[in-house]
């Protein structure tokens, strides 16, 4: 299984993941100022680069689909939308997508994001360059970064560096692995010398996987949604029936004015 590792300490904000993202998939060019700013993630941007300021110092961050090895957002999709791989990409067919986006609100990272401008919309996510990597490459945004700040391999071996880093620099990094057990574990690993909760890396973020209390909730939603579209259907008919009863029984009453009238 493939993974992403990347370490907080050696990025300096350049961008060039960024952009290598969007030239990859065929997104439009974002003005640097852009991607650095508040969440950064679009229907038209799969990473952006976060400026944390702590201490007097800033640190640059890395936001992307962390791609869960058990993830919520699969176990969510009715219709089958969202796989998980061998290779440890979570992709997306968006010829199956019914835009439920039910994987918005069952990802715990708020990361797959809706098209809202487009007139077709469909849900937008990092798919870790999955074709690239299925045929032995490597993501778009780990090969364009020049400081090694974010990086592509095995994700046993990722861990192993990860720990590695941690040990032979214990003053530079907070001593955890970010991703490395947090819901079931993650492709996509995190080392950083500031905590990390605005990525919603919660300091109490269980490590049991999602799926089965996401989906015991979700499967409940498609009766919900259709019982309330009955209940509607059902007010409307009881509604639209009174509406012609009563434009009935005024014509009648018409009918009978005038034939009174005509008596007379």
């Amino acid at each position: 299984m493939k993974g992403i590792l990347t370490d907080v300490t050696k990025c300096i904000g350049c961008g060039d993941c960024v952009k290598a993202c969007s030239q990859r998939n065929g997104l439009p060019a974002i003005p640097q100022k852009d991607y650095r700013s508040r969440d950064g993630l679009s229907g038209e941007r799969y990473t952006s680069i976060l400026h944390i300021k702590k201490d007097g110092q800033t640190s640059f961050v890395r936001k992307q689909c962390r791609h869960c090895l058990e993830p919520a957002c699969v176990s969510a999709c009715i219709v089958g939308a969202l796989q998980t791989t061998p290779e440890g990409a979570v992709i997306y067919d968006k010829d199956k997508c019914i835009g439920c986006r039910y994987c918005m609100m069952a990802c715990p990272f708020g990361i797959p994001r809706y098209e809202w401008k487009s007139p077709i919309p469909f849900i937008q996510k990092c798919t870790l360059c999955y074709e690239q990597i299925k045929d032995g490459g490597s993501p778009a945004c780990t090969a364009a970064c020049k400081q090694q700040a974010t990086i592509f391999g095995d994700r046993d071996e990722l861990l192993k560096i990860a720990k590695q880093r941690i040990a032979d620099n214990p003053d530079r990094y907070i001593n955890k692995v970010y991703g490395e057990k947090e819901v079931g574990g993650t492709s996509v690993l995190y080392i950083s010398n500031v905590p990390l909760e605005f990525l919603a890396w919660q300091p109490d973020m269980d490590d049991k996987p999602l799926p089965d209390l996401t989906w015991a909730a979700l499967k409940k939603v498609p009766p919900v949604a259709l019982g309330m579209a009955g209940a509607m259907a059902g007010t409307y008919w009881i509604i639209e029936r009174r509406m012609q009863l009563a434009n009935g029984e005024e014509t009648e009453l018409k009918e009978t004015g005038l034939k009174e009238t005509d008596n007379e």
